[in-house]
């Protein structure tokens, strides 16, 4: 397994872009695909790493067999502590892991295409500026609101018609209401300007529809769960995928 070995990106862009497409690998496999992830995880078999490809695939695969290999590895024998450990305390473990391995490959090709000062500095900005992948699947990266407790989706007043869809009833607010109700709706969108995607990882945009799950309370992108405003609103109780397949373990 070369985890993409044969792909070469030459700039900072470049770099950026594998890292994020293995990024998003990894936080599929721990968040929207962990069940089929466990289950490739066999602690019967023998060494297993999980590999993040830059297309936004993964894999749960044996190391690359030469040594040294053409990339950093990703942690040896993340299914030996599958049994023996919570099942969060495992995705953890694989996700901070994860974390180590991504920030490997990228400055592995800063430095084999000669990256200077500058662009390692570029390079790692633009890295820190994403949330980690422990904290996407530990929920901590999600950004805690007093409302979201009593908040089942985003549909409505977060879909893209927003709360300014009110037709005529606009035209009849003083210019006192009009100036209140747009501090709401800029407070609104600073609640939701740091809440990150249970999936994919990326920030909350007020023209994109979003869902939370009413077990978990992470939000998603109704686009990375398949879940369209029409659909949401006939789900008295939404379960994400993670939930969903979530069950009793020995």
């Amino acid at each position: 397994m070369d985890g993409g070995a044969q792909y070469n990106p030459r700039t900072v862009e470049e770099v950026f872009k594998d890292f994020k497409g293995r990024r998003s690998a990894i936080i599929k496999a721990l968040t929207t695909d962990v069940e089929e992830f466990y289950q490739q995880c066999d602690p019967e078999k023998d060494n297993l790493c999980l590999y993040g490809l830059p297309t936004g695939q993964w894999e749960v695969n044996l190391p690359a067999e030469e040594v040294p290999p053409e990339l950093p590895e990703p942690a040896l024998g993340i299914n030996f502590a599958r049994d023996g450990m919570q099942e969060k305390d495992w995705l953890s473990l694989v996700a901070v892991h994860s974390d180590a391995w991504l920030l490997a490959v990228a400055f592995y090709f800063g430095a084999r295409f000669g990256f200077d000062r500058a662009d390692r500095k570029r390079l790692f900005t633009m890295v820190n500026d994403l949330p980690t992948i422990f904290e996407v699947v530990t929920g901590t990266a999600k950004k805690q609101t007093t409302e979201k407790s009593s908040i089942s989706n985003l549909s409505g007043n977060k879909s893209k018609s927003g709360s300014k869809g009110r037709g005529s009833e606009s035209v009849k607010y003083s210019k006192q209401a009009k100036d209140e109700d747009e501090g709401l709706d800029a407070e609104e969108d600073e609640e939701h300007g740091e809440t990150l995607c249970g999936a994919c990882g990326e920030n909350y945009a007020s023209d994109e529809f979003w869902i939370c799950c009413d077990i978990c309370e992470k939000w998603f992108h109704g686009k990375c769960v398949k879940i369209t405003p029409a659909r949401a609103e006939h789900i008295k109780q939404y379960k994400c995928p993670s939930c969903s397949n979530k069950r009793v373990r020995p």
